[in-house]
């Protein structure tokens, strides 16, 4: 009887049972998968702006376009205000980088401080370039005035719409400190927005070079570009 037992047995559906409880019993990583979607998003950004300063060296080839810096009435000639719009957002930076190093050795307070800085110095940078529009504006630099005033409100209006995105998701992570209440818990998502706000002045910081540069580095990196 044993032999006819023996050969009545399928292997098979017990190994393709074990794998399905192996399977079933696999521990899931959501910090992994969202650290995944984070660096897709901020290679489609960076493709983004990318295709974007790509064009604006193309564009700046034809005799229509003025750059915005290099004769002395030029706004950005004098960049005082772009660099203190950079100096508000490396603080807004900065400022999640605390929170992180603060929720990372358990001090809450100190990591809400840190949030709560970020946020609102963000919101103090995305002010100061409305400000900047306004001002631009009042010199008489409207958006079709000239291609390069054009790619400047384009490019800021970008850089401000995916800060505000970032404050959206930031605003969860908030929602989950008060929730919560654990720093613990906070660590993990605090590390994407930080990593994420990083980004983003980086990706600042190429802008705000690109838009204060001379007709002559302009056109000498259109040239690297081929145009």
């Amino acid at each position: 009887m044993s032999i006819f037992k023996t050969l009545r047995e399928k292997p098979w559906d017990a190994q393709v049972a074990a794998a399905g409880n192996a399977v079933a019993v696999a521990p899931i990583d959501p910090q992994g998968a969202a650290r995944i979607a984070l660096r897709f998003i901020m290679a489609i950004v960076s493709v983004l702006f990318l295709l974007f300063i790509i064009t604006f060296l193309s564009r700046s080839q034809y005799p229509d376009f003025q750059s915005l810096a290099g004769q002395p009435w030029q706004p950005f000639t004098d960049p005082t205000r772009l660099w203190i719009n950079t100096g508000i957002l490396a603080i807004a930076s900065l400022a999640m980088q605390f929170g992180l190093a603060s929720a990372r050795s358990a001090h809450l307070n100190r990591a809400i401080v840190g949030i709560s800085s970020a946020v609102f110095f963000s919101i103090l940078f995305l002010l100061a370039q409305l400000d900047l529009w306004q001002h631009l504006y009042a010199l008489g630099f409207y958006v079709n005035t000239n291609p390069a005033n054009s790619y400047f409100y384009v490019l800021t209006a970008l850089h401000g719409l995916h800060m505000m995105g970032g404050l959206i998701v930031l605003a969860n992570v908030v929602f989950r400190v008060w929730y919560d209440g654990s720093p613990e818990s906070l660590s993990g998502p605090l590390q994407l927005c930080t990593t994420y706000w990083h980004f983003l002045l980086g990706v600042w910081l190429v802008l705000f070079a690109l838009l204060t540069s001379r007709p002559e580095t302009i056109n000498a990196l259109a040239a690297m570009c081929g145009f």
